[in-house]
């Protein structure tokens, strides 16, 4: 099981969690941070640093959000296992899950 991140990141992308990470485990995309599933260790470093509350394992991910139970996971099934998020960059797209999310404006 692996750690997931969840709609309260979506447009936000404050990226305390990626300062945390001992693995280099979460990338960005367009809308919202994604943890690789197969990369992340399971240290929970990123979930209490992460101001939006956005962070759950996969099967604690609250039933209003069910649909970001898997969204990490399959966004990797496409893309891989880069390696590392910070020799990778940005992800090209985010999962339709996220893209299909109504905009969340920033003040």
């Amino acid at each position: 099981m692996a750690y997931v991140i969840a709609l309260p990141c979506v447009d936000v992308k404050d990226k305390a969690c990626v300062g945390e990470c001992p693995v280099d485990c979460i990338y960005e995309g367009p809308r919202k941070m994604y943890i690789h599933p197969d990369e992340c260790v399971d240290c929970g470093a990123c979930e209490p640093v992460c101001p939006m509350e956005a962070i759950f394992y996969e099967d604690a991910v609250p039933d209003e959000w069910d649909g970001y139970r898997t969204t990490d996971r399959e966004v990797f099934a496409e893309v891989g296992s880069p390696a590392g998020a910070e020799s990778a960059g940005p992800l090209p797209t985010d999962h339709p899950v996220v893209a299909g999310a109504p905009v969340r404006e920033q003040g």
